[in-house]
């Protein structure tokens, strides 16, 4: 029976080698399968591209502005630092420009002055060390005869040293340092404006700052970004506060010790101490000691001595009696978790993270405890590091197995 012509048209071809599929059905599977390159492919190419150069830009501007933006970051936490008083000066009546502008004064005032004494007291206390070089010299000179029998005489010591190649080196180098501490000193003035400037107009403008921020936000997240911005100012005002108190304790301790002491510049040394060892953390109060202890050695060094072992214990009752005290209310956080905050900040942002740590993670730990809902606690002994009674009575049998 012959095929009918329908019954042609459906029937596969033959060919070499086997029967030969039906044709594709239009669209994308057809260029794939008949070796073309998909339609989507090309567009998709060209967005991967787009989305890596994107990147790469973000990447290049954001390593180009870190500066500027650890310069805000700064700027932004001493604005929340003297919130409170351009608050409570604004409150009674005054501008908050030129309230803003009082206490940027005042301080800056206080910051100049307390360098002053500061650069003063260096400056006296290293031309004293000049002007009695050479009969320190004549001293270990003496002792190193006397003991050695060895006959060495401070002209020569002086002109050994005035024709060694390591002084001609050494002062070759710092002639050419002298640039680089310059272009430093100008960089770090600069860098000290744009953090001033910038905290000037977050403390002065702060109301219309946080207008213009809750006016892209629907009212549910205005109320949160308002309290986070409240909660913000008080852990960094009671940050700044404290450490402020507890820095005044401390000079006034330390200026008691190196005034019954006899040391110079006693007053100046208190004020160093106290600021020191309280604004830089953990490690602040042996760097701020360091300084007393050497111009208290130029006087006697068993004074050296005394100063070393007053920090070391005034530490410990900071640590544990003045601190815990003094921040309960304003900054109540386990002093591990400080630890740790200001290790990572360090790790991220030096200097400047440290300092910003603590108030940073005292303010996201206050909002935590806002929204986070907390349960009450079973009265159960594990709860208050007791141990149960089963828990003591399988411990004893297990004692009893052993000494059987």
């Amino acid at each position: 029976m012959a095929p009918t012509d329908e019954t042609a048209q459906v029937a596969p071809q033959a060919s070499p080698f086997g029967t030969t599929p039906p044709d594709p059905p239009p669209g994308g599977d057809a260029d794939a399968r008949g070796g073309r390159m998909p339609r989507w492919l090309p567009r998709a190419m060209v967005l991967a591209l787009a989305l890596i150069a994107v990147f790469q830009l973000g990447s290049w501007a954001f390593h180009q502005l870190t500066g500027l933006l650890i310069n805000i970051l700064i700027a932004f936490f001493l604005a929340l630092a003297i919130e409170p008083a351009v608050s409570w000066m604004a409150s009674h009546g005054m501008r908050r420009g030129l309230a803003t502008f009082l206490v940027f004064i005042g301080s800056m005032i206080v910051i100049a002055g307390f360098i002053t004494l500061l650069g003063s007291m260096l400056a006296g206390q290293i031309i004293k060390m000049v002007e009695g070089f050479p009969e320190y010299l004549d001293s270990v000179i003496n002792w190193i005869n006397t003991h050695f029998h060895t006959d060495l005489r401070r002209v020569d010591i002086q002109d050994s040293l005035l024709h060694s190649d390591w002084l001609r080196k050494y002062v070759q180098n710092s002639a050419t340092g002298v640039l680089d501490v310059s272009a430093q000193v100008l960089g770090g003035l600069f860098q000290l404006l744009t953090i001033v400037l910038f905290s000037f107009y977050f403390a002065a403008d702060g109301p219309r700052l946080r207008r213009a921020l809750c006016s892209v936000l629907p009212p549910a997240r205005q109320a949160e970004v308002l309290r986070a911005w409240e909660i913000a100012v008080d852990k960094t005002g009671g940050y700044l506060y404290s450490r402020g108190l507890m820095a005044l304790v401390s000079g006034i301790a330390h200026y008691i010790l190196l005034q019954a002491l006899g040391v110079p510049y006693a007053p100046v040394l208190g004020v160093w101490v106290g600021l020191v060892s309280q604004f830089i953390p953990t490690i602040g109060t042996y760097l701020a000691g360091a300084l007393p202890m050497l111009i208290a050695f130029t006087i006697n060094p068993w004074y050296a001595l005394w100063v070393l072992i007053f920090v070391v214990v005034y530490q410990q009752f900071e640590n544990y009696v003045l601190q815990p005290k003094l921040t309960a209310k304003t900054v109540d956080i386990h002093p591990a978790v400080a630890f740790g905050s200001v290790i990572a900040g360090t790790a991220l942002l030096g200097a400047v993270g440290a300092l910003i740590a603590i108030p940073a993670v005292a303010t996201l730990q206050a909002f935590l405890g806002a929204y986070v809902k907390r349960y009450d606690v079973t009265d159960d002994p594990r709860v208050h590091g007791h141990r149960t009674r089963s828990s003591s009575t399988f411990l004893g049998r297990v004692r009893g197995l052993f000494t059987r």
